[in-house]
């Protein structure tokens, strides 16, 4: 079965170039206005339709940062590293980037703050074999992680593009990736960001050479009319100042393709 349904996502992947992308002036405009460069990227499930701004920089390659805590956590769970999302993990001691995060945490509590020593040890119980297994059954990225366990989503070799991770994501909210259901619903929950009558949000921020400067990323999935939208979002930080875009501008481009 495993075998099955990873030959389904490479096949999807394959079919990433094939899909319609259509280029949209709103979300030109609304990049444009926040006076940022980077991409957004919709895609519509049921239509098999990209929709966004900048399509080349769409299909280019960046580290995923704590994005990559939605695939952690699947990995994590699947290779029974924790018993389950509310399991207590120790962040290590050393002073962290951000005081919140210098304490010991359920996965649940960490990827709601992003805590990356949280999900470095999570990754350490996991094992570099298990770990590289899991990510090329994905078909994540370019699969890449090199021989450090502990922050290749952070420094690389792992990369992914825009497209990708709605590849990725759309899978996820289909319970289609090849892991049980039941984790595979479980990780949906805990990145779930708000359920109104019209919708219901998902999703993950990341920023890659935090806390200075670098790529920010935000990703997910809106549920809607029994439809699945799947989106991620990636922009440049030239100032810390420039993070909360990520979000703002993310929901502007929702807001403006109709899915919000």
């Amino acid at each position: 079965m495993k075998a099955f349904l990873t030959a389904i996502i490479l096949l999807l992947a394959s079919q990433a170039h094939a899909l319609d992308w259509q280029d949209s002036p709103q979300v030109d405009q609304l990049f444009s206005d926040a006076g940022v460069k980077g991409t957004f990227v919709l895609y519509d499930v049921t239509a098999q339709r990209l929709t966004g701004h900048d399509q080349r920089r769409a299909n280019t390659r960046f580290v995923p940062a704590s994005t990559f805590k939605i695939a952690n956590t699947l990995v994590g769970l699947s290779a029974k590293a924790v018993k389950n999302v509310d399991e207590i993990l120790p962040y290590g001691g050393k002073p962290q980037p951000i005081k919140a995060w210098e304490k010991d945490m359920s996965l649940r509590e960490a990827i709601a703050v992003s805590n990356i020593a949280i999900y470095q040890e999570l990754a350490r119980r996991i094992g570099l074999e298990h770990m590289r297994d899991s990510i090329s059954g994905m078909n994540y990225g370019n699969g890449e992680i090199g021989n450090a366990v502990d922050d290749f989503w952070l420094v690389g070799p792992l990369k992914i593009s825009a497209i990708e991770q709605t590849l990725f994501l759309a899978q996820l909210a289909q319970e289609a990736l090849p892991f049980p259901k039941d984790l595979q619903k479980t990780v949906s929950e805990i990145v779930r960001l708000e359920q109104q009558s019209s919708h219901t949000l998902y999703g993950k921020t990341g920023w890659a050479n935090f806390p200075d400067s670098g790529i920010g990323w935000w990703v997910g999935w809106a549920q809607k009319g029994g439809h699945v939208y799947a989106f991620a979002l990636n922009i440049d930080i030239q100032q810390a100042a420039d993070a909360s875009k990520r979000v703002e501008l993310g929901k502007a481009s929702l807001k403006a393709l109709g899915v919000l």
